[in-house]
């Protein structure tokens, strides 16, 4: 599949762009505006608009088929026009289309926020991935790859991202079963890494990047390894949603802990940013930020006779998260068999 970036494919779509400007394609442009301005009639609904954008590529592949600016086109024409179309259509309608209901946004929320807890412990021991198929540079690439795919709009362009990442993880274990005179287990070796190699991306939006994909891309093109490495993508995605303790290899109970621990790191950098905005608090001149530690605890030099009834609210809820926190860090510090006192002695060192 062609990058969406090269040369030809810039050349095809205005190219396309260009013969729609002629005086003899005014009846097919009138149909595109037509369609579009059609849908906007109507709510959005990303199932329902699916299928008019499937049913009006359908009746354009027809309509250029027929028409003279196409005579004695070969099918290779017809289908680069039609993924001028689709191209122009989807742009045309990308806010509408893409990650456009509460459920959507909700759904790509949990799982971004999913994959970035489980980045943290998630080794590729963990997903059963042979030591032989460990190569970062690969995974880097692929990792790349996977990431561009919210630098387009157009269905296909996206899809061509997937591809490109599953390509290279392809390549890796077709030159490793090479190089070692071993067999490629087919989805057994490629789906772990595709796993981990979407761990590691996070890219966002991915919910509604692969929903996006399958209700616009036009369902001719969504055959055999396009197909294939889709459905490897989409089933990594369900992994993740639904990922414990036995998926990973480990004990749940030390699933649990490895989570709760990454949730507390995460809960803490984002209680703890490195600088805090101005505040209430601020305006009232009781507070010291003349270094990094004041501008990150606002009540540290407030005096409690200063403090409105809001504020001690605050400060009860902030001290409730700190008890909180350290009760979890405790425990899990315990578990991983760490000297909390030598752990704290050293903090106080440090400091």
């Amino acid at each position: 599949m062609e990058s969406p970036t090269s040369a030809a494919s810039r050349v095809d779509f205005y190219g396309f762009l260009d013969r729609m400007r002629r005086p003899a394609a005014a009846g097919l442009f009138r149909s595109i505006k037509s369609f579009l301005a059609s849908l906007y009639l109507d709510e959005p609904s990303a199932e329902e608009d699916g299928a008019r954008v499937q049913a009006f590529y359908t009746a354009m592949e027809a309509a250029f088929r027929e028409h003279p600016l196409w005579a004695n086109a070969t099918h290779q024409d017809i289908d680069h026009a039609l993924e001028s179309l689709e191209k122009y259509i989807m742009t045309k309608i990308f806010d509408r289309t893409f990650a456009s209901s509460p459920e959507d946004a909700a759904a790509d929320a949990e799982v971004s926020e999913r994959i970035g807890l489980l980045q943290q412990f998630v080794k590729p021991e963990h997903l059963d991935i042979p030591k032989v198929l460990h190569n970062e540079a690969s995974w880097l690439l692929a990792v790349k790859e996977l990431q561009k795919i919210n630098s387009f709009k157009s269905p296909r362009d996206k899809l061509t991202c997937i591809m490109s990442c599953c390509q290279v993880i392809n390549n890796l274990l077709l030159n490793v079963s090479m190089s070692n005179d071993r067999t490629p287990s087919g989805a057994d070796e490629f789906l772990p890494i595709l796993i981990y190699i979407t761990i590691k991306a996070n890219p966002p939006h991915l919910h509604s990047n692969l929903k996006f994909v399958q209700l616009f891309r036009r369902e001719t093109k969504l055959v055999s390894e396009v197909e294939y490495y889709l459905t490897n993508l989409i089933s990594a995605k369900m992994f993740i949603v639904n990922v414990d303790g036995r998926s990973l290899s480990m004990e749940e109970n030390e699933f649990q802990m490895h989570m709760e621990t990454a949730k507390l790191g995460t809960q803490i950098c984002v209680a703890s940013p490195s600088s805090t905005p101005g505040s209430a608090t601020s305006t009232r001149g009781k507070q010291k930020q003349t270094d990094r530690e004041g501008s990150r605890f606002p009540f540290m030099d407030s005096e409690t006779e200063s403090l409105t009834p809001a504020e001690l609210k605050q400060l009860h809820g902030l001290y409730r998260q700190v008890v909180t926190r350290y009760t979890s860090l405790s425990k899990a510090l315990i578990k991983l068999s760490i000297d909390e006192d030598r752990l704290l002695a050293s903090v106080d060192d440090d400091s």
